[in-house]
């Protein structure tokens, strides 16, 4: 079969109107809560407040990176470090993300962190120095429990 028997076909323009429509639904889809088209979903937070969801349990916690490449998991309130073993992967990445944000407004590492189980059940991260929160669910269960096993009193010394 020759490639001119193709070429003297005309591009068929339903699919044009088809491909461009769909294009321009997709930005205004995107764009439409920042530009006031469309209403953006509430936060967690909102949604927590719309519901009064209180606070189960909390714990304020400093994260310090170690010489020999560990993670010292620090109470704020009590200063006791963390007994627990690992690389803590999951909690490393999180944090690589908020230390990144606290830098770049010139924000030192003393602030703590507080970690807490909503009694919906949610669990959640603050940064108490940026008011910046990431919901911890949101990453499935395996990672969700890294941090959730630092609420237990036995977790810290």
């Amino acid at each position: 079969m020759s490639t001119a028997h193709h070429q003297d076909r005309p591009f068929p323009g339903g699919m044009l109107v088809a491909a461009a429509s769909m294009v321009g639904l997709t930005l205004l889809l995107t764009a439409g809560p920042k530009i006031g088209l469309l209403t953006a979903a509430p936060s967690a937070q909102v949604q927590r407040d719309t519901a009064n969801v209180a606070v189960a349990q909390s714990r304020d916690l400093r994260f310090e990176d170690r010489s020999d490449g560990s993670l010292a998991i620090i109470d704020a309130v009590s200063g006791a470090e963390s007994n627990l073993q690992g690389e803590h992967g999951f909690i490393r990445g999180v944090l690589r993300g908020l230390a990144r944000e606290r830098r770049a407004r010139g924000i030192d590492a003393v602030p703590p962190f507080r970690l807490t189980l909503w009694a919906n059940g949610r669990l959640s991260l603050t940064d108490m120095a940026t008011a910046r929160t990431i919901e911890l669910d949101s990453f499935g269960p395996d990672n969700r429990k890294a941090f959730a096993t630092l609420l237990a009193s036995e977790a810290v010394l």
